[in-house]
């Protein structure tokens, strides 16, 4: 009787501590949302409820954060000596760091930004190159206005930190230690040819300031300004009318030609010559019209280009109508930068152009290339591969984790936090978080056994899409079935072979698509394993005969993957098996690689290096990579990864479309 009567108060106790928590959880969503909204009245209202709780830390943060502007500094202090050595220190870290530049208390920002670890906001790294200079003048370090220089290139839309710095240096800086007003007028280059006018003016505005109401006419239409203009007298004149090229290319390709051609060429200097060149050609390459190398050819120094426009001269060279110009390939790429060359898409092809050329010293360079990046991780590692004469093989498997090793991953709060919040639902924060606690949290970052340990702590939870991340950064050890794992493999693999589909090529692209998260929803509406959009969904679901359907079903795992299987291989069969065209079509739409693969008949890995989406051109590497070592794992046998590639080229006369109407 005493013993039922213990076990009793047990279960009690047990039940109110989950219920409990379930209340905790509750409020931390509740929470969340209210950060979402902005509602500080509430933040303040809910926090003193979620004291203890697990996830707490970003609980105090949200608070915080939402009312940092006025915020005392003690309260600052207090939130850092509360939650030391966490992601959401440092995240608050980052913000208030932010804040400060833009109020220009760099007294305060010194004493701060030692403490940041993060140290991934291009911006508050500007704004401390910017108090670093401001403190030291003269003495300041002599890389310091090359790292401004990379920053404010980088900068995708206008911020305060660069912008600042850049014009800081550009005003005061002298000798080596600044930047020139030609770093502006580049800077305008690069962003009027991003289209994005505010960064543009801003650089402008900094070049030349009364050249600011010139610009706003020729971003709003550069063909009047052009036309409205006859002589360049001035420096300035000269980069706007460069600006105004730039921007007419992008719109109207044949008239910025005529107007360089004609008109204008005369006028400017080479090296601007060159430049609206590179730009002509990298759009005629991006929209596979005419002949991208003959506006290429007119540039008389490769080294006046961007790395970009390099790039798109060795796409454009690999398709040339006439066959893969070797020549062109090699110069370009030698032209780039080194830490553009070092990338393993130009080594293999600067690798293939001195194989094409010949000799026994060009063979043996190509061979060293090739051998520095041959490995079974990526598209152009496993093609150096097959150069080699060897196939993709799975590399052998680390040796087992210890238990030490195990416990150590087990026992990191971080990693717990990240898993705890992921699991009730917040992923966005669960994934900064465990980034965090995998990279910064230990100074220096984890190792790989320690990465590898992470990696199976998410495994063992199914969180696959840190497990594959987590995996993906080890730089020695390779854990096949951490990186590429197999999970729903009944579900998957029937549903394959049930439609003659191969289930390698379904999880390459299952784990490019969600990484198997199985809520994963994208920006556009696609959702699920597959990530497959309710229109595409509903006309799937017809030509496969699943009657009833209904977009809410591609929540259910089995609805998910037999709808997305069986749009892949409708998508498939309409590009007669070509695993390039279909993975192409699956992340862009099937009309889109239906005009790619017009011109000439090419290898794919030349085909798929010219994919003009950058995301989709990714995403059919990594897809096709995936599949083989998806193949591999689920063979034992070694592949071929040229043998999924073949060739591709446009659809004969004579061959019908099987789906015109595909989404």
């Amino acid at each position: 009787m005493k013993l039922r009567r213990i076990l009793t108060l047990i279960g009690v106790a047990l039940a109110c501590q989950a219920q409990a928590q379930s209340k905790g959880d509750d409020l931390i969503l509740e929470m969340q949302q209210a950060y979402r909204q902005g509602n500080r009245v509430k933040l303040a209202q809910l926090l003193p409820q979620v004291r203890g709780h697990a996830l707490e830390p970003w609980a105090a943060y949200w608070e915080l954060k939402n009312r940092l502007d006025t915020a005392t500094p003690q309260e600052i202090q207090d939130f850092f000596a509360r939650y030391p050595g966490t992601y959401q220190e440092d995240r608050l870290r980052n913000d208030w760091l932010l804040l400060l530049g833009q109020r220009r208390d760099w007294t305060t920002f010194a004493a701060e930004y030692p403490k940041y670890r993060m140290n991934d906001d291009r911006e508050v790294r500007c704004y401390a190159l910017l108090a670093t200079y401001l403190n030291e003048g003269a003495a300041a370090p002599a890389g310091l206005a090359d790292e401004v220089r990379r920053n404010w290139m980088a900068e995708r839309e206008l911020d305060d930190g660069c912008t600042t710095a850049a014009a800081t240096l550009i005003a005061d800086g002298q000798g080596q230690r600044r930047l020139t007003v030609q770093d502006a007028w580049r800077k305008a280059r690069l962003a009027v040819e991003a289209n994005r006018p505010r960064a543009a003016a801003a650089a402008v505005t900094i070049a030349a300031l009364d050249a600011v109401a010139s610009f706003a006419e020729l971003n709003n239409s550069p063909t009047r300004y052009l036309t409205s203009r006859v002589f360049v007298a001035s420096r300035a004149r000269k980069e706007m009318i460069v600006l105004a090229l730039i921007k007419l290319a992008g719109t109207d390709l044949d008239n910025a030609a005529r107007q360089l051609e004609d008109k204008w060429g005369p006028q400017l200097a080479s090296e601007e010559r060159n430049w609206i060149w590179g730009v002509i050609g990298k759009q005629a390459a991006l929209r596979m019209t005419g002949d991208p190398l003959s506006h290429y050819a007119k540039v008389s120094r490769d080294k006046d280009l961007t790395d970009d426009m390099l790039a798109w001269k060795v796409r454009a060279a690999l398709r040339a109508v006439r066959g893969p110009q070797w020549p062109d390939v090699l110069q370009a790429i030698n032209a780039m930068s080194e830490a553009s060359q070092a990338d393993p898409a130009w080594v293999y092809w600067k690798a293939r152009a001195l194989l094409a050329k010949g000799g026994d010293d060009r063979r043996a360079e190509a061979r060293r290339l090739l051998e520095g990046i041959a490995s079974a991780r990526g598209f152009y590692q496993q093609l150096a591969l097959e150069e080699l004469g060897r196939k993709v093989t799975i590399p052998p498997r680390p040796a087992p984790l210890t238990p030490e090793e195990k416990e150590a991953a087990r026992l990191n709060p971080s990693l717990n936090r990240a898993l705890y919040a992921i699991t009730l639902g917040i992923r966005p924060e669960g994934v900064r978080e465990w980034n965090w606690g995998t990279n910064l949290a230990k100074p220096g970052g984890m190792v790989d056994r320690e990465l590898l340990a992470a990696a199976q702590m998410a495994c063992d939870r199914e969180v696959w899409d840190r497990c594959i991340n987590t995996s993906e950064r080890t730089k020695e050890e390779f854990d096949v079935e951490q990186r590429f794992p197999t999970p729903f493999r009944e579900s998957v693999v029937r549903r394959s072979q049930e439609i003659n589909l191969d289930p390698a090529y379904v999880y390459g692209l299952i784990r490019q698509e969600s990484r198997f998260v199985m809520d994963a929803r994208s920006h556009v509406g696609a959702s699920g394993l597959m990530q497959v959009m309710p229109a595409t969904a509903r006309w799937t679901a017809r030509k496969i005969g699943l009657s009833n359907f209904r977009p809410d079903q591609l929540k259910d795992r089995e609805t998910n993957i037999a709808i997305g299987t069986g749009y892949l291989k409708l998508v498939l069969d309409d590009f007669d098996g070509s695993m390039a065209l279909a993975a192409a079509a699956y992340n862009a739409g099937p009309g889109r690689p239906r005009s790619w693969r017009n011109g000439p008949v090419m290898e794919t890995a030349a085909w798929a290096e010219n994919v003009p989406f950058g995301e989709t051109r990714d995403y059919v590497k990594k897809v096709l990579a995936n599949t083989t070592i998806y193949s591999a794992l689920l063979s034992g046998q070694p592949q071929s990864l040229k043998a999924r590639l073949g060739r591709i080229g446009p659809r004969a006369a004579s061959e019908p479309e099987p789906y015109r109407d595909l989404p």
